[in-house]
């Protein structure tokens, strides 16, 4: 049974930074196989695409709100993908959740929640003003 298993959230200020990790388990491919995603659903909205990477780490997807701020990163060997938060602002305030997709040969990005098979359970992020 897959697991995806996020950490790093938590209550910081504006203009903070945070690292998010986010570590797979279970899996029935090797971690390579999987493009990973970042996503983030504050309350009473849909849950929005925040940072995309392929399988090889070498393709790189930001929405723009974060783009300049966030900085989505893998490790292969470690199963685990990071996000990268810098200069953090009140709007970022959301929980955050990663999400995997079975890809095997792609080396695509996925923008869309509806791509991805697995989902951790999220991790809240507050930004205070």
């Amino acid at each position: 049974q897959v697991q995806l298993v996020e950490s790093g959230g938590g209550l910081v200020q504006a203009e903070d930074s945070l690292i998010l990790s986010c570590t797979a388990s279970g899996l029935s491919l090797t971690f390579s196989n999987y493009a990973m995603g970042w996503f983030r659903q504050a309350p009473g909205e849909q849950r929005d695409i925040v940072a995309a990477i392929n399988r090889g780490g070498v393709h790189t997807y930001y929405e723009d709100s974060v783009k300049g701020r966030f900085t989505i990163s893998r490790d292969n060997a470690k199963n685990t993908v990071y996000l990268r938060m810098n200069s953090l602002k009140p709007e970022d305030t959301a929980v955050y959740y990663c999400a995997a997709k079975i890809v095997q040969y792609s080396t695509n990005y996925y923008t869309e929640p509806r791509d991805y098979q697995y989902w951790g359970q999220g991790t809240q992020v507050t930004v205070s003003s």
